[in-house]
């Protein structure tokens, strides 16, 4: 059963209601109003239609008195049948139209076997129009090829009609008349359904646009949650844990000397302050409207030494060795080896203990960068400080970074013992796209840290008129 459809309130030029004009707003509420009996019944417009052709065609025809001295036109009707066949004939052609919609082919079936029967007893009604009503809710509703034997049974009809009113009116006046009103019903039809398919594609369009944009804020949330779930795993897990082994190893050494205690209390403090100063400038960085001062720029390969220097003052002996021009690398890339490293170092420190010895190895090789980081695991017959338990954050988290610039990250036991991870990314650089003239954007200042590349899907399109949804249909 198709829904009940009405003509659309005015609508301004982009299909959104008029704004700005309190009887616009009136006319609007009020046409919503009277769309909701017909969205509860549905048969409720047919009925409508009937009873306004009925009011229009059919009761003009009921007074109508076929003796008086009117044009001959009019001494067509009710010639000689009575009352009861009028009253017939009209219900025939207009009740039809209760199911123009729903079955419009048996419903101009109907009306045109009624019209054609009328005609044949030399009878004219104004209830014909049925006719027309009937072929135009064909041509909006119906399958198009039925227009073809619904053409072929209009021309029957234009024809016995010539044939009856021959000595009455000119036949090419009347043939003219007649194929004008069935061209215009049936070309308005497909008017009116062409517009209604274009208004359904732009609905659907509409709702996938939604949908998309809905899954691209979706994943846009979801990789920022994963870029500062990486950041936190990252800054607080490794400062955390050379706070603890500093803790742990101060409170032993407090107990024969002293000086010791205070250094690794020291060394505490120092590790604090630099996991508070990361999270300052990686909140800074998600802060969408920054009114502090300027941040420091994300820490890079040149700050693997101060890096190595931490992890050996709470007690692994580190060993850091670069090749290559790193320096020129970018800047996301340098971020994404300095974690990668930082996340490494700390598992050493965690699970080979801080007797354990590492070495860190970053080489660059034409547009390969190979980031290496070898520990000797715990003393043997020494039970480690924390043994891992699988595949955790921290290793997920150097996956992710790598992947991000077409490397992978390999993670497990060395063959002479103790935990190797071998880091492998592409640094082969992306040409720049060139801008346009009108559109080139000014210098960056040096002073400003470079930006922090974040996995982001493209930016979503604007939204779309909420319009289409309240757009309604003629009958």
């Amino acid at each position: 059963m198709h829904d009940p459809v009405l003509p659309h309130p005015p609508q301004g030029a982009e299909g959104a209601p008029l704004p700005g004009h309190p009887l616009l707003d009136l006319s609007a509420r009020a046409w919503q109003r009277l769309r909701a009996p017909a969205v509860r019944y549905p048969w409720l417009p047919d009925a409508a239609v009937v009873a306004v052709s009925f009011l229009a065609f059919c009761v003009p025809d009921l007074v109508h008195d076929g003796d008086g001295d009117g044009p001959r036109g009019h001494r067509l009707a009710f010639t000689h049948l009575p009352l009861a066949a009028v009253l017939g004939f009209q219900a025939a052609l207009l009740l039809p139209l209760l199911w123009r919609r729903r079955r419009p082919a048996a419903a101009f079936a109907a009306v045109t076997a009624v019209f054609l029967l009328q005609w044949s007893l030399g009878a004219a009604l104004r209830a014909d129009a049925a006719l027309l009503l009937a072929l135009y809710a064909l041509a909006l509703h119906g399958r198009l090829r039925d227009l073809a034997w619904a053409c072929a049974a209009g021309a029957l009809g234009i024809g016995l009609v010539a044939v009856r009113v021959a000595s009455a009116v000119s036949v090419w006046d009347v043939l003219f008349f007649l194929t004008a009103a069935v061209t215009a019903a049936v070309a308005l039809g497909i008017a009116v359904r062409v517009r209604r398919g274009q208004l359904a594609v732009l609905r659907e369009r509409a709702a996938r646009l939604e949908v998309e944009r809905d899954q691209r804020s979706r994943l846009a949330a979801a990789s920022e949650r994963a870029r500062v779930a990486r950041e936190m795993h990252d800054i607080i897990g490794h400062n955390l844990s050379v706070i603890i082994t500093l803790a742990d190893g101060g409170a032993y050494a407090a107990r024969s000397s002293p000086a010791r205690g205070q250094e690794a209390l020291e060394l505490i403090g120092d590790a604090g302050r630099q996991a508070l100063g990361e999270l300052r400038r990686m909140l800074g960085v998600l802060r969408e409207h920054g009114d502090g001062p300027a941040l420091a720029p994300q820490p890079g390969i040149a700050d693997l030494a101060e890096l190595c220097g931490r992890i050996r003052a709470a007690g692994p002996a580190v060993v850091h060795r670069t090749e290559g021009a790193l320096e020129t690398l970018d800047r996301g890339v340098q971020l994404a080896v300095y974690r990668i490293v930082q996340e490494a170092l700390t598992n050493t420190l965690k699970h080979a203990g801080p007797h354990s010895r590492a070495r860190v190895s970053v080489a660059l090789s034409g547009t390969r960068l190979r980031v290496r980081i070898d520990d000797d695991g715990p003393p043997v017959g020494a039970p480690a400080p924390g043994a891992p338990t699988g595949e955790g954050q921290g290793v997920t988290g150097m996956r992710e970074r790598a992947a991000l610039y077409g490397g992978a990250v390999t993670a497990g036991p060395a063959p002479g013992g103790g935990w190797s991870v071998l880091a492998d990314l592409d640094v082969t650089p992306v040409p720049p796209v060139a801008a346009l003239p009108s559109a080139a954007p000014a210098a960056v200042p040096s002073a400003v840290p470079a930006a922090v590349p974040s996995p982001l899907p493209a930016p979503l399109p604007a939204p779309l008129p909420s319009v289409l949804d309240r757009i309604g249909d003629p009958a």
